[in-house]
């Protein structure tokens, strides 16, 4: 696949991502997390969504089929660790700003990322408007800095390296951060030079060496490690303050529709045409069973493949609920504190 390209807004510095999907899995069972479907999306996809503002999204892991287009990169040797998968995907990207995160973050949102974005912006450019202190001398008079009764100039405040995601209790999240990408550039050579290579090296080594500062997302920072966190996002995302919004983003996803949905007007439409809005997920998804057989040509063969997709989809969303009403898996009672189910609200 090619990389995702969108063109870059006025005023802003483009940015790539690179989303890190080849973990292991461990406390999952060795599962395929990134492609684990919480809300009816695979993990990878919902991360993908919240990151196509990038110029060029890099995945690394082993390619697999993706909501959005990517490039795939691998570290060497396969399972080498975060620290050299970062380095493997940071060979592909060219911007200077890159977003880095991993996928298997259910309720990452594009604010999320502007947001780490604007804040690493700010940064470099206060540094750029820095001006120099001047004290006036006794006759009125501000004599240069630098000359005898000024003050010195003032350094530029030195620009941050990059700026991250904490979580509820105030961990340092850096796989949920916006990164200056000279400056893990500098770091992973450095690292490479002394340990020959950056398999295995913890990621610790890399941000323990860079300016960070820090914003606070309790609910963009949930990952998810354990089966009871994957029922624990489960279960939020089924919340009626979520729910319908999820599952229209789950069905363009599946049919490859990228149109933003009115969903107010459509809901009120159909209230007014069939006087009861009793399963609102009903008349949304027709909709856009309709909008993908049309960019399909049409035809009663596009209509019968669209609507069979659709169908899928929704017996899958409703298998993500055991017949005893838990998404967990059984046996599992790992449930991570700080469940978003008690965060604030993501909507």
């Amino acid at each position: 696949m090619t990389a995702y390209e969108s063109p870059d807004g006025p005023g802003t510095e483009a940015y790539d991502a690179v989303v890190l999907a080849g973990g292991a899995a461990r406390r999952l069972g060795g599962a395929d997390k990134p492609g684990l479907r919480v809300g009816g999306r695979a993990l990878l996809d919902r991360v993908l969504a919240a990151c196509a503002g990038a110029r060029t999204t890099v995945v690394v892991a082993n390619p697999r089929p993706t909501a959005r287009p990517v490039l795939w990169a691998r570290e060497e040797p396969p399972g080498g660790g975060p620290l050299a998968a970062l380095d493997a995907g940071l060979r592909r990207t060219t911007a200077p700003y890159v977003v880095v995160l991993s996928a298997d973050l259910p309720f990452l949102a594009e604010e999320t990322v502007r947001r780490l974005l604007d804040t690493l912006r700010g940064s470099a450019a206060a540094r750029r408007g820095a001006a120099p202190n001047v004290i006036e001398s006794t006759d009125g008079t501000a004599p240069p800095a630098g000359a005898p009764g000024g003050s010195p100039p003032t350094p530029a405040p030195a620009p941050v390296d990059g700026v991250l995601v904490t979580d509820p209790g105030g961990r340092d999240q850096p796989l949920v951060a916006a990164y200056r990408a000279d400056a893990l550039r500098r770091e992973l050579a450095r690292l490479g030079a002394e340990h020959g290579g950056t398999t295995g090296l913890p990621l610790r080594r890399l941000v323990g060496a860079l300016r960070l500062t820090r914003i606070t997302d309790p609910v963009a920072s949930f990952d998810c490690d354990t089966w009871g966190d994957i029922a624990a996002a489960r279960a939020r995302i089924r919340e009626h303050g979520h729910v319908l919004d999820e599952w229209i983003s789950a069905v363009k996803d599946e049919l490859g529709i990228d149109l933003d949905v009115d969903t107010r007007e459509l809901l009120d439409l159909a209230r007014d045409a069939a006087h009861n809005v009793a399963r609102p997920a009903a008349p949304l998804t027709t909709f856009l069973v309709g909008y993908a057989a049309a960019k399909a040509g049409g035809g009663p063969e596009a209509v019968a493949e669209a609507a069979h997709r659709a169908t899928v989809l929704a017996l899958g969303w409703a298998d993500e609920t055991g017949a005893d009403g838990s998404d967990a898996k059984p046996g599992s009672s790992d449930t991570k504190p700080g469940a978003p189910d008690s965060a604030p609200d993501a909507g």
